[in-house]
């Protein structure tokens, strides 16, 4: 007969362990039950709906720019990786990876000061939107690599360059140009454009005003005819808030010169806009077409921009660049040449106290008071 011990399946003896029964409540952690903390699921859900609103509510140029610099920062990790043999993540914002990445801009891809100034600001957002740590340190080491930078002329030069401030003369000789606009030389059409008068009012008033409360072209594109209110001394013009930069109130007093004269120009500028159709509620600046047709919807920022730029070029005023972001440039240096305060250019172009932009339009106005040279006998 065939036993178990044959086949190897004897039972072995095991020694018994004694064991003590416990209540349940007794046993460390048994039955425990994580307790709903209803503050913080409302704080969380908050959290969440306010990155998400934020993220909606952020322009799609904005959106568009900060994306792309993401992917630079991506390709900056694929340049690295080659160079040390590791690829360090994305989440890695630090002293060292920033200052790299302007390095990296400057001396790879050859980037203007200015755009890689933008490229830290994009970086530094959309990681935060993806929850990543960005130490304010990093930010700070990466500015200062960066400073020494915008001091380099050959550097400053990889980009369009800065845009030119412009002078009374320059402004009157944009807001007097003949209406008549002959074809460029390469132009296929021979035939002479006559700009309209609505067209050639809209103009006068967008420049005057724009130069007169240093707006953006972004903010000049959102006014309404309300926010721009005539008052005794002039116009009281409520600059919305663009971008998430705070709403300004900007005084605009009266001109010397009728052509360059903001209150005057938008004077005549609504009316002839209302005389055409214009809703005295909507926009403050509309489009108008080659024949003289008014449009409905608001003028574009890069309409806005394209008007100062058109009309410079019509005034020919050539050998400088000339943009929608030289009214801003303007405001401040000729404010300083005729000794205006300082704060009350800040305030009425809206820039920040450390605005290192701010304070090169400083410099620029102030650059033959009490020149080095001036009195010393030569």
């Amino acid at each position: 007969m065939t036993t178990a011990q044959e086949h190897g399946t004897e039972l072995e003896p095991v020694e018994a362990v004694d064991g003590e029964l416990v209540e349940d409540g007794d046993a460390p952690g048994a039955g425990a039950v994580a307790v709903h903390d209803p503050v913080n699921a409302v704080l969380a859900a908050l959290d969440t709906e306010a990155k998400a609103h934020l993220d909606d509510i952020r322009p799609k140029k904005t959106k568009d720019g900060y994306a792309r610099d993401w992917e630079i920062w991506g390709e900056f990790h694929d340049w690295l990786a080659e160079r040390t043999g590791t690829r360090l993540p994305l989440s890695k914002v630090t002293v060292g990876t920033f200052v790299a990445f302007v390095t990296y801009l400057d001396q790879v891809v050859e980037a203007p000061p200015n755009t890689i100034e933008r490229r830290i600001t994009g970086v530094t957002a959309e990681a935060r939107r993806h929850g990543y740590t960005v130490p304010k340190e990093a930010t700070e080491a990466a500015r200062r690599a960066l400073k020494p930078l915008r001091l380099n002329k050959k550097r400053q030069q990889r980009g369009r360059g800065q845009a030119a401030s412009l002078s009374p003369a320059d402004l009157r000789a944009m807001a007097e140009a003949p209406r008549e606009r002959t074809p460029q030389p390469t132009a296929r059409r021979r035939t002479v454009h006559r700009v309209p008068e609505l067209a050639r009012l809209r103009d006068q008033a967008l420049n005057a005003l724009k130069v007169a409360v240093a707006g953006r072209n972004e903010e000049m594109s959102v006014l309404d005819d309300p926010d721009i209110k005539v008052v005794d001394e002039g116009l009281i013009v409520s600059v919305p808030s663009v971008k998430g930069r705070p709403e300004r109130q900007a005084p605009v007093t009266y001109g010397e010169n009728r052509s360059t004269c903001p209150v005057r120009c938008w004077q005549a500028y609504r009316t002839a806009k209302l005389a055409a159709g214009a809703d005295p509620d909507g926009p403050a600046f509309l489009p108008v077409d080659q024949w003289g047709h008014q449009g409905t919807q608001r003028l574009s920022p890069d309409g806005v921009g394209r008007a100062l730029a058109r009309s410079a070029q019509y005034a020919n005023l050539t050998g400088r660049r000339i943009t929608g972001h030289s009214a801003r440039r303007t405001l401040v240096t000729l404010g300083i040449k005729n000794r205006k305060r300082v704060d009350k250019l800040r305030r009425q172009g809206g820039w920040s106290a450390n605005s290192p932009v701010f304070w090169e339009y400083v410099d620029e106005g102030e650059a033959f008071e009490d020149a080095a040279t001036k009195g010393i006998g030569l």
